[in-house]
Formats: structure tokens, sequence, C-alpha cells
């Protein structure tokens, strides 16, 4: 059966497979509950693949909001109702009254909050507001952030803990970029993307750096799509907003967002 399995997912994901298909054997043969960490929507796609391939065992995701990316997942036997089961879900509210605060960005968040030895896999959405931050974290580990973390990128800050319905969400920013280029390969669009030679840009994708849709992508010459998100390791992410035709000299017109 894992064999089988297998043949369905990148070799990358294969530790996650083997974790998300013993939660749900063991939801469906042995009746336990699991509440898993934070999920990447690639983890989410895989879990929600295994679940429906038992018919004892059903799920929750959450992410505290309707539209979250990151999402905590409940799984359980399938004679459990889920619907009012506490997730797990805390607001990290991060506020200062340092005049820099308003530069702060989701990286910057994101450093701090990982600088105190927290795994990324405890950390939901960020969402950078106008007068602060509202983080979607762990319940388990809310205290020791809000003891633990008192500076952003060189910058006092004050934290608070808040209930998940008291979270403020924001819309992620993009920032527009216009090319044209000579083909949809991945390699060639990501290159003008971050602005790097070709031959650079073959590097980390070749290393398994460079993920599409939260899945791994190793093949430089994979077409995108509109829709399509691309995420380099170090470099930051970007989605395919639009491919607008072609110019007079047949190259791609493209539309690209830049998440900032």
């Amino acid at each position: 059966m894992k064999l089988e399995i297998y043949d369905h997912f990148h070799p990358d994901e294969r530790e996650f497979v083997d974790r998300a298909w013993e939660w749900v054997v063991n939801a469906g043969e042995y009746h336990e509950v699991k509440l898993t960490d934070f999920l990447d929507p690639r983890q989410t796609f895989i879990l929600k693949t295994l679940a429906n391939r038992h018919p004892d065992v059903t799920i929750r995701l959450d992410g505290g909001y309707e539209d979250a990316e990151r999402k905590r997942a409940l799984i359980a036997p399938d004679y459990r109702v889920l619907d009012d089961e506490d997730m797990g879900l805390a607001v990290l509210s991060i506020t200062s009254s340092d005049q820099k605060f308003t530069e702060l960005d989701h990286g910057d968040y994101m450093g701090a909050i990982l600088g105190l030895g927290i795994k990324r896999t405890k950390i939901g959405d960020i969402h950078v507001l106008d007068d602060g931050c509202h983080a979607v974290v762990a319940q388990e580990i809310s205290a020791f952030l809000d003891l633990n973390l008192r500076q952003v990128h060189r910058v006092s800050v004050l934290t608070d803990i808040l209930s998940i319905s008291e979270l403020r969400t924001s819309n992620t920013a993009l920032e527009p970029l216009d090319l044209t280029v000579a083909s949809l390969r991945l390699d060639g669009i990501a290159s003008d993307v971050y602005r790097l030679s070709r031959s650079k840009i073959l590097l980390p994708i070749k290393a398994g750096r460079c993920r599409v849709n939260w899945k791994t992508e190793e093949d430089p010459s994979k077409h995108l799509k509109a829709g399509d998100i691309v995420s380099l390791q170090g470099f930051g992410r970007f989605k395919v907003l639009e491919i607008d035709g072609l110019t007079k000299r047949g190259r791609y017109r493209v539309k690209i967002g830049k998440f900032v």
C-alpha cells in the first residue's frame, strides 16, 4: 500500500507521507485523535488525499480564518463530530511605540519568532497591519512567545495573546512586475523575476530548493501557467498572475506578482 502511495508524490515528500499515513491509520484503526502542527497547502493536499483512502477517517482543517494558507489538521475516527473541537489556535499580537515599527515586514516578524528557537511548523499565517502584527500561532507556545519576544529587527515591541476570534487579517501584498519572456519555462521566468542569470538559477532548482505550488520542482524546463506560485529558498515567492498573449516578436507577455 505504501509503495503504491509513494508513486503519487515527490521522493522528498516521503517522510511527510509516512507520518500522515500513520495519523490516518491510527485514527481509522485505533480510534486515535491527532492534532497536527501547521501544514502548508501541499501538505494539506497530501493529508486529504491519504484520508480519502480510508473510509473510517474524518479530518478538520483550520488556520484561524477562511482563506488561511497554513492550517492545523485534526484527524479522527469518522464517528467524531469535529466542528466544536479546539484546534489549538491563538493570536500573537505585536505592537510598539517606536517610529521604525511601521517599516517592519513579514520577514522581520518571522525571523524574530524563529530566532527564539520556535519551529516554523508552530506558526501559521502572519498578518502585517498598519498598527502592528497579528500572527496565528499554536496555543501551546503562545505563553512562551508572550514572555520572550521583546524585539523585532532591533525594534522593541510589546506582545499580547488574543483569542483566535480577535484575529485581524491583512491582504497579501504583491509587487507587480511585467515581463516578456522567450518561453514559459520555470528557469526563464524565475531568472527574470529574481534578476539572476540562467546558469545561476539552475543551481537552486536542480538542488531541490524550488517549489511550484508548494511541491518541490527540480525540472527547470517545467512550463508555468497563470495561478502558479513559485518559491525559491532564500529569494522569496512570486505568483504568475496572467499570461497575456504574444508580442510581435513571438515573446510571451507575463504579469508577475512578487510577495513582499
